[in-house]
């Protein structure tokens, strides 16, 4: 099975990739199927639209901005290409004209404060991130209607989508000629083998295979966009939106480190906070709703740059080569993560999206160091691992507590990961794919109130101020 790497690493806007580059996309969807699609038979001209936000979507979509990224996917805006500091003045527009003007097609009436629908019900059975669009005629007269899901990291797929036969889709990927199309773990170990080739190596021929041919000027420009990711987060001060009064702290924790870089008393764990600033540095950012890189969603968006930024600054012998293969090498264990279970936090909790992300910084890191592919499958099982059971429980729907650090402590475990997996010949008790597997049904298990909901957990456990 191939997903690419600019599939699992996409630049956007944050706060998040599930509840607001996702949502964002559907609309965009929905406006180009008004645009190609057949209208309900007997349905007059397009007159309206509104919009239903189901389960978690409804739950903490205003703490994720879901409203105001649908809102803004309507009125053509998309996560790569967004200005953040223009968003509320199209907003603004919006309530007031109470009219969508999508090119090619008629004006549709759209009131924002109403056409928005938040349902506190029961979660559609698909997903729990999931969003109803529908379009009317000048009688009111349903047009067309389509549920989308928003199943983590930015992907959007219809109800069809969801619900196509898992084989023949299985079959269908198989003979896109990629050359190593695997779809777990197991089947990477056994590519690898037979064929002499690393993980990166693997990746990148089926990068090229899917039609990049200027690879390396793509994850050049990943990687750049994750570093000045972290650069402005450090360069940032003050209190982040939404409401809980939360500082940022990277900007301060990475003053402190840079005034001490060269002191001899420096503990040996220091690096753990360097790590940390590094992470807490993407997450503060996202959650300022600016720009990052899912990685492989927004709310762990800076466990895998903060691993890369660790190589960068720390192995100054680094080359731009192994850089590379950190950033294939993540993207390969991502996608075998998201291929068999998920990367939502609303389907499995936080261990989807952190405990995957710290898996990928995991197996990137253990890569660029020089791991073989066993050692490498063997980090990416012990990040993931020690992850298991992780709940989804955003104070106020807010992407900051306890996401921020949370991301911090994912990497450093990352790091832990690579560094023991490579001390080691890469056998081990437990396979990744094992591994993967446990996550999937422990998120099927795990109460609902505890899959970003904000109905439990730290969430509901708040200081009395």
């Amino acid at each position: 099975m191939f997903i690419s790497v600019f599939d699992i690493f996409k630049r956007g806007v944050g706060p998040s990739s599930s509840h607001t580059m996702g949502p964002m996309v559907a609309a965009a969807r929905f406006l180009e199927a008004l645009r190609s699609e057949e209208r309900i038979p007997g349905a007059g001209e397009l007159a309206s639209l509104n919009v239903t936000l189901h389960g978690s979507l409804a739950w903490t979509g205003k703490g994720h901005a879901t409203d105001r990224a649908t809102i803004l996917g309507l009125l053509g805006q998309t996560p790569q290409g967004l200005d953040p500091d223009a968003a509320e003045t199209l907003i603004a527009e919006l309530a007031k004209t109470k009219r969508l003007t999508p090119e090619g097609l008629h004006p549709i009436a759209f009131d924002p404060a109403s056409d928005v629908i938040f349902d506190f019900g029961k979660p559609l059975p698909l997903h729990a991130n999931a969003m109803t669009f529908r379009a009317f005629d000048i009688h009111g007269n349903p047009f067309m209607t389509e549920t989308y899901y928003s199943v983590g990291g930015g992907f959007v797929q219809t109800e069809r989508e969801m619900t196509r036969d898992a084989t023949s889709l299985g079959d269908e990927k198989r003979t896109l000629g990629y050359p190593y199309p695997f779809g777990s773990a197991e089947e990477m170990l056994a590519m690898g083998k037979r064929s002499g080739l690393t993980i990166a190596q693997m990746k990148r021929a089926n990068e090229t295979a899917a039609g990049h041919d200027d690879l390396d000027a793509g994850l050049d420009a990943l990687e750049g966009a994750m570093m000045s990711c972290i650069d402005r987060g450090f360069s940032q001060e003050g209190i982040l939106p939404g409401g809980l009064n939360v500082k940022r702290r990277a900007k301060r924790i990475h003053d402190e480190l840079q005034a001490t870089k060269f002191s001899n008393r420096n503990a040996p764990h220091v690096v753990n906070d360097w790590l940390s600033a590094y992470a807490m540095s993407v997450n503060e950012e996202n959650a300022a709703g600016g720009r990052v890189v899912t990685a492989p969603t927004n709310g762990a968006a800076g466990t895998v740059p903060a691993v890369l930024r660790y190589l960068v600054d720390h192995f100054p012998e680094t080359t731009v080569e192994q850089r590379r293969d950190f950033i294939l090498t993540a993207a390969a264990v991502g996608g075998i993560i998201k291929a068999n279970a998920s990367i939502s936090g609303a389907e499995v909790g936080c261990q989807g999206e952190v405990g995957s992300a710290s898996a990928m910084a995991a197996a990137g890191l253990c890569a660029a160091l020089g791991g073989t592919n066993a050692q490498i499958e063997n980090a990416a099982e012990i990040a993931l691992e020690h992850h298991l059971g992780m709940t989804c429980d955003p104070a106020k729907g807010l992407v900051q507590v306890p996401c921020i650090e949370r991301n911090a402590m994912g990497a450093i475990k990352a790091v832990s990961a690579a560094s023991l997996a490579l001390r080691d010949n890469g056998e081990h008790f437990m396979p990744l794919d094992n591994c993967i597997r446990v996550m999937l049904q422990t998120g099927h298990d795990m109460d609902a109130r505890y899959k970003e909901t904000s109905q439990a957990g730290i969430a509901v456990n708040l200081p009395e101020c």
